[in-house]
């Protein structure tokens, strides 16, 4: 089994699933997975291990350790004893994800609830399932992979950055993830290794999880009916902040570009979120504009802190933390790069929300490839939505 525990998932999830709980109980979404690496092909028993994997997944349910420990995570407390009840009932539904062969399909469809929880899970299945059948296994990666992570650590001794490990969609394996995280936890300081976004892993080794929203909290916000296109980025940054006061504060930059998000991340959210994750398009110009932002709302930048998140290897990030550290306080979510590091090449594979109340939702990207939507005409009106929010901005700004 690969999967065997409900808490070896990212933190983001459960954090996001008490709002779906709270909040949005009625709301239904479809999730799908793509990979996006070209000329890949999963065979009939890739499918078939990945269908059984499945299924052992939904049979799934949390152990009690298990809710004491997410009870006792500190946003956690307030609030919660429903949720805590919800999570202890809680298990999978195989019913509401499928899986096609011809061509490969993977996709959940059902209550946000259940739909939203399927993609760690989906995308560490696939991943680990893919390299088992094309011949390689955590033995023939062991000696490359530990020869490359312990170039990284000392790296890092040198040159000490703070870094979270993002990689759990991504991984070689989870018997691989556990030698990275048992070999980062015992050999960096706490202000170097912050902690893992894998709540399993934070647990096991008492490590902070890291993690609060992700682009699909963002998305569900274009299809409340209760909520115009050009506001419902803004409104869920205000759903955020509603449910845990000011816990959690990471704010999420580019669901609808860095621009737009600049647009909306207003002085009172700016004040008010601790500081924001930069996930695509050019770090070092986001990173410019976040800071310039600050300061026009009388904000010191050095009080927030801006956590890079995209693609990032140990070096790229160095390099960014050394241009940036005297001018804000820089974090790092690195993926793939800790947890898939091992010499073969890496899949890239998302399972992403592309509907919600069967309404299409999109993610405008800083990255254009990295945008997923089955409804190209949504797109535009999407884009053209922002395109005229901003010009009316920049309009107002010009006449003040």
């Amino acid at each position: 089994m690969i999967i065997e525990s409900l808490l070896d998932c990212d933190l983001y999830k459960i954090t996001m699933l008490r709002v779906y709980f709270h909040r949005f109980p009625n709301v239904s979404a479809r999730f799908e997975f793509k990979c996006r690496t070209p000329d890949i092909v999963f065979t009939k028993e890739m499918i078939a291990e990945i269908s059984d994997e499945i299924d052992n997944l939904c049979s799934l349910r949390f152990k009690e350790d298990e809710l004491k420990w997410i009870y006792d995570l500190y946003y956690m407390r307030e609030r919660s004893a429903g949720f805590i009840e919800f999570l202890r009932m809680y298990k999978l539904n195989r019913d509401y994800i499928r899986i096609e062969e011809n061509p490969f399909r993977i996709y959940a469809q059902g209550p946000i609830f259940q739909s939203s929880m399927f993609e760690i899970f989906v995308l560490a299945i696939v991943n680990e399932v893919y390299y088992k059948h094309s011949g390689f296994s955590d033995g023939t990666v062991l000696k490359d992979g530990l020869e490359r992570l312990d170039k990284k650590i000392e790296l890092l001794k040198k040159h000490p950055i703070l870094f979270a490990d993002f990689g759990t969609r991504r991984r070689f394996s989870k018997l691989w993830q556990e030698r990275v995280m048992e070999k980062l936890n015992s050999q960096l300081p706490r202000s170097v290794f912050g902690g893992s976004s894998n709540m399993f892993f934070a647990k096991k080794y008492k490590m902070p999880a890291i993690g609060t929203f992700a682009h699909e909290f963002v998305q569900l916000g274009q299809a409340l009916d209760s909520v115009t296109l050009a506001s419902s980025q803004k409104n869920q940054f205000q759903v955020w902040a509603d449910e845990y006061r000011a816990s959690l504060g990471t704010c999420l930059s580019d669901c609808l570009g860095f621009d737009y998000f600049l647009k909306d991340f207003d002085k009172y959210f700016a004040n008010l979120f601790d500081g924001v994750r930069q996930d695509s398009g050019d770090p070092y110009e986001c990173g410019r504009k976040l800071i310039e932002h600050y300061k026009k709302c009388k904000i010191d930048p050095l009080t927030k802190t801006l956590c890079f998140s995209d693609s990032l290897n140990i070096e790229s990030a160095i390099k960014l933390n050394e241009y940036f550290k005297d001018k804000i306080k820089v974090s790092f979510g690195i993926g793939t790069n800790i947890t898939n590091d091992v010499g073969l090449p890496q899949l890239n594979i998302v399972f992403k929300m592309t509907e919600a109340n069967k309404k299409p939702v999109a993610k405008l990207s800083d990255t254009p490839e990295k945008m997923m939507c089955g409804d190209l005409s949504y797109v535009r009106y999407l884009r053209e939505t922002i395109e005229r929010e901003l010009s009316r901005d920049k309009q107002k700004q010009n006449f003040v």
